[in-house]
């Protein structure tokens, strides 16, 4: 089985080749969709359904449609399969194409569009240096990707080395290298899994990878893979942008109130917050808010340099009138001072966001100027440090930015105040970000706290403004609650729908102790929060037990020592992610059995498993007998009132 397989495959290459994997999931989407109405798509109803979707050719009548179809296929009783749509479509909007010579096309395929990232389908060459430039010196010393390594910028090495591999060095330790297939030559099911587990950990630490598949990585397709490398590339060089990995950062505020207010920060602000603080050191008098057109005079890096390392100011890049003459002496100055760098001059000049974002990181991280001021460090380590909580948002806030919402959440504390996600708020009284008033934000909050009581959850006295004053406990225990009902409407809408059957946490407890059960394994969880599950037997078993080839019991540890235990977390979770699951915990969650954490892994073991076709699930059990499973099993909930995830009880902690 192809486990995780989210590439769509039709058996015509020729007709493969017309679409990207993007427009082939919203293609088959809408056929799904057409198809579901009456149970089944004729050649007659197809006139119709694409008209009422708008999928093809708006600016041709119902009755084009039809004749255009008819003359295509005469036998308007014949079923329609995928591949009979594709063609179709691709008919139609050849003749709504030639109609307005070429504008329809562009017009009728919208629709893809609208749901893919925003990704260009051209790539940038001197970016595509840059990342090949990284990879190669990062990557250098990796026993497995050093008899590939150097890649040639120059040539498509880099697409070539990703359909196979994957980069585990943005975040380490997010990929348990146990994990990834690394034979030479890679078979089908193994180079998926490979791809499966890359775009899971992508996500896992915080990357946007909504409508990219494993067979965009397969086919190399390069806008798409350059964009995944952009991300990961741009997390690793952020990193230590924050308080607990560089303390010293605390230098750039006054007082305690700023620190909260930096801390809550995306990393790419607080490099540009500390950049012009050290640009205030110079007689640079401007402000810079970008890396874009506020460096391409390539002035402030000179200022910037000189503060840095003075002693490497020779020949002076502010001599230079010509701002590529000062660009190509800044990078020389870089070079003196040991930085790594990845652009060239060309590259300033022209503004190019990504690659000065990144030229200004590696310069932090090789000389940020930051004294270790004794006062101020002994002032930051009073600040509270719950690392539960921590953890916590870490978790809410990459499955937050996974759902595909146009606003990037960099701290739930602060941004799920002003930003809106589809879904909790109703579109047409919500006040649009930004928000000035303290007063319109209490009214999106108040909207928030409705939706979840409808949504059933416990929110014992609980307003809009408590969300507004940013009380972690409060929402950290509302997004546990969105998230869990996510999950149990995702189990929900597979497989038990026309039951009607509400899933509980009862059900997934009950259905992982079936599933190991059944395999032969006396392992047995008496709830989420049952201590025995720190040494990761009993999820290793379960996922043996839903795909029993996917464990190495050869690499697993007995889970006796915190070092064991915390060995077997990791191999589960990149086990997990191989296989296609989409989770967000850490390895010390599962050692530490955090209940809501443990939930959401055997959830997403589950539905995984529910998702496959029958006739691929290694037990071979069918969707009646899956039924019938959970139709045993009690019906009856956790009490949220006693959950660690109530509010009632966080409000007194």
């Amino acid at each position: 089985m192809m486990s995780g397989y989210v590439g769509i495959l039709v058996s015509d290459p020729w007709l493969q080749n017309q679409f990207t994997q993007v427009e082939l999931r919203s293609l088959k989407s809408h056929f799904t969709s057409m198809r579901r109405e009456s149970g089944r798509l004729t050649v007659g109803d197809l006139a119709s359904r694409m008209s009422s979707l708008k999928v093809v050719g708006e600016n041709l009548t119902e009755e084009e449609r039809a004749s255009l179809i008819q003359n295509y296929h005469d036998n308007l009783d014949d079923d329609v399969d995928f591949e009979f749509f594709l063609r179709v479509y691709l008919k139609l909007n050849g003749h709504a194409s030639a109609r307005t010579g070429g504008s329809a096309a562009k017009n009728s395929s919208a629709f893809l569009k609208a749901a893919t990232t925003t990704l260009l389908h051209t790539i940038s060459e001197s970016e595509k240096a840059s990342y090949v430039a990284h990879i190669n010196n990062y990557l250098s010393e990796d026993d497995f990707l050093k008899r590939y390594l150097p890649l040639d910028p120059s040539t498509n090495d880099l697409f070539e080395i990703v359909k196979d591999g994957l980069i585990n060095v943005a975040v380490p330790g997010t990929i348990d290298e146990r994990a990834i297939n690394t034979k030479r030559v890679l078979n089908p099911w193994e180079r998926n899994e490979n791809h499966t587990l890359c775009l899971n950990s992508a996500k896992a630490i915080g990357c946007t990878v909504v409508n990219i598949g494993t067979q965009d990585f397969i086919e190399g397709r390069r806008h798409l893979v350059l964009g995944v490398i952009s991300q990961i590339i741009k997390i690793q060089l952020l990193a230590d942008l924050n308080l607990k990995k560089t303390p010293q950062l605390v230098e750039l505020v006054d007082d305690s109130q700023d620190v909260e207010e930096l801390m809550s920060l995306p990393p790419e602000k607080i490099l540009l917050r500390w950049m012009n603080f050290q640009l205030k050191k110079s007689e640079y008098r401007k402000i810079v808010t970008n890396f874009s057109t506020d460096v391409k005079d390539a002035e402030a890096y000179a200022h910037l340099l000189n503060v840095l390392a003075p002693e490497h100011s020779k020949p002076s890049a502010l001599a230079a009138k010509d701002p590529f003459e000062r660009a190509k002496l800044v990078l020389a100055h870089a070079d003196r001072m040991g930085c790594k760098r990845y652009l060239t001059a060309k590259d300033i000049v022209e503004g190019s966001p990504n690659l000065n974002l990144a030229f200004v990181a590696h310069i932090f991280q090789h000389r940020n100027g930051l004294s270790s001021q004794t006062k101020q460090i002994s002032f930051l380590e009073t600040l509270p440090d719950d690392s539960q909580i921590s953890r916590e948002e870490r978790a809410f806030r990459f499955w937050l930015n996974s759902q595909g919402n146009s606003a990037y959440i960099n701290n739930v504390f602060e941004d799920t105040l002003d930003k809106i996600s589809p879904g909790i708020v109703n579109w047409k009284i919500a006040n649009k970000p930004p928000i000035k008033m303290p007063f319109r934000k209490v009214e999106n909050c108040n909207q928030v706290v409705k939706i979840g009581k409808q949504l059933k959850f416990s929110l014992v006295n609980i307003a809009g403004n408590d969300i507004v004053q940013g009380n972690k406990k409060l929402i950290l225990a509302y997004l546990w609650q969105l998230l869990r009902c996510n999950i149990l409407q995702l189990l929900r809408n597979l497989r038990f729908h026309s039951h009607g059957k509400e899933i509980t946490d009862v059900d997934i407890l009950e259905w992982a102790n079936t599933k190991v059960s059944n395999s032969g394994s006396q392992s047995r969880m008496d709830s989420f929060k049952d201590k025995s599950l720190s040494d990761g037997i009993f999820f290793l078993e379960l996922l043996s037990a839903v795909q029993p080839r996917v464990v190495n019991w050869s690499l697993v540890t007995k889970g006796v020592t915190d070092e064991e235990k915390k060995m077997n977390a990791s191999y589960i979770i990149s086990i997990a992610r191989k296989l296609g699951c989409s989770i967000f915990l850490l390895p010390e969650d599962i050692t530490e059995v955090n209940q809501k954490m443990i939930l959401t892994l055997t959830a997403s073991i589950m539905y995984w498993f529910l998702k496959q076709p029958v006739e691929e699930r290694p037990s071979g059990i069918s969707d009646s007998e899956a039924s019938s499973q959970l139709e045993t099993i009690s019906n009856s909930t956790l009490d949220d009132s006693s959950s660690e995830s109530s509010i009632d009880e966080n409000r007194h902690l």
